[in-house]
C-alpha cells in the first residue's frame, strides 16, 4: 500500500496559488465548452426576462450546465495535461456528462446533508441554552445592554454562537475537496474528504478566500453599474474566472494533499 504520512501532510498555500495561476490556460482551454454553456444558461434569464415556463425549465438547465463545467474543470485541475484529464472522461471542449458527474451530485448531497444535520442541531443546542440564560428581554429591545445580564454570562453566550458560526465553517472547508477527489479517485468521496483535508484548514479557507476575489470585486462592480449589464458582468466573470479559479486551487490542493493511490482499491 502506497500512503502519504497523514500527519506529515500540510498544503503549500502558495505553491497551490502559483499552480492554480498556471493551470488556469489550460482550464480554459480544455473545459472552454463547458464554461460557455454555463454562462450561456445563466444569462437566459437576463436576456428573455422573467417567462412563466423559463423558472423550472432554467433551474434544471442551470444545474446540469454548471455540473458539466465543473466537471471538466475538476478532471484537468487534478491531472498534468489534457491527455490525462481525458483518460478521466473528459469531453470535445469540456462538454461531458457521465458516472462521475452522478457521483459528484450523489457526494455534495451526502455533504449537504451532513452539514444541515449539524447546523440543525448546532442552532437548538444555541436556543436552548439562550432560552436557559434568564437574559432581561426588555433591556435587549430597548438595547440597554447594562442590563441584559451577567457580563460572565453573556460572554458565555457570545463564545457559544461564535462556535456555532466557527464548526459549520470548519465543516464545510474540510468538505470542499470532494470535487477534486471523486474525480481523481474515480469513486464517491463525501464524508472521506475531510481525512485529505486534515492540517490544512487554515491555508484552505485562505485559499479559497484569495479565489473568492473576482466573485467580490464583480458583486462590487455589478452593484455599481445595476441592472442587465451588471448581471452579465457577474454572471460572465463567475463563469469564466470564478468556477476555473475555485476549482483549479482545490485541485491544486488535493494533488498536495491527496495519500491514496489507485493500487489501494484492490486491497
Amino acid at each position: 500500500m502506497s500512503r502519504k504520512d497523514v500527519g506529515s501532510r500540510h498544503l503549500n498555500l502558495q505553491a497551490a496559488l502559483v499552480a492554480t495561476l498556471r493551470a488556469l490556460p489550460r482550464l480554459w482551454l480544455g473545459a472552454g465548452g463547458g464554461l460557455l454553456l454555463c454562462a450561456a444558461v445563466w444569462l437566459v434569464p437576463v436576456v428573455i426576462g422573467p417567462l412563466p415556463w423559463v423558472g423550472p425549465v432554467w433551474v434544471i438547465a442551470a444545474g446540469l450546465a454548471t455540473l458539466i463545467a465543473t466537471g471538466g474543470l475538476a478532471r484537468l485541475a487534478v491531472t498534468g495535461d489534457l491527455q490525462s484529464a481525458r483518460a478521466l472522461g473528459l469531453g470535445p471542449a469540456g462538454l461531458q456528462f457521465g458516472w462521475p458527474e452522478a457521483r459528484l451530485v450523489v457526494s455534495a448531497l451526502f455533504c449537504l446533508i451532513f452539514v444541515a444535520m449539524i447546523v440543525i442541531v448546532l442552532a437548538l443546542a444555541v436556543l436552548a441554552i439562550f432560552g436557559t440564560a434568564e437574559l432581561n428581554v426588555a433591556a435587549i429591545q430597548a438595547r440597554d445592554w447594562a442590563r441584559v445580564g451577567a457580563p460572565w454570562k453573556l460572554a458565555l453566550l457570545a463564545a457559544l454562537g461564535t462556535a456555532a458560526v466557527l464548526i459549520p465553517l470548519l465543516l464545510v472547508v474540510r468538505l470542499s475537496l470532494f470535487i477534486p477527489a471523486t474525480l481523481g479517485r474515480r469513486q464517491m468521496v463525501s464524508l472521506n474528504s475531510m481525512g485529505i483535508a486534515y492540517g490544512s484548514f487554515w491555508p484552505l479557507l485562505a485559499g479559497l478566500l484569495v479565489t473568492a476575489v473576482p466573485t467580490l470585486l464583480g458583486l462590487a462592480g455589478a452593484g455599481r453599474l445595476g441592472g442587465p449589464v451588471g448581471a452579465i458582468l457577474l454572471l460572465v466573470g463567475f463563469t469564466g474566472l470564478q468556477l476555473p479559479l475555485t476549482i483549479g486551487f482545490l485541485g491544486a490542493a488535493y494533488r498536495q494533499l491527496e495519500y491514496w493511490t489507485p493500487g489501494e482499491v484492490a486491497q
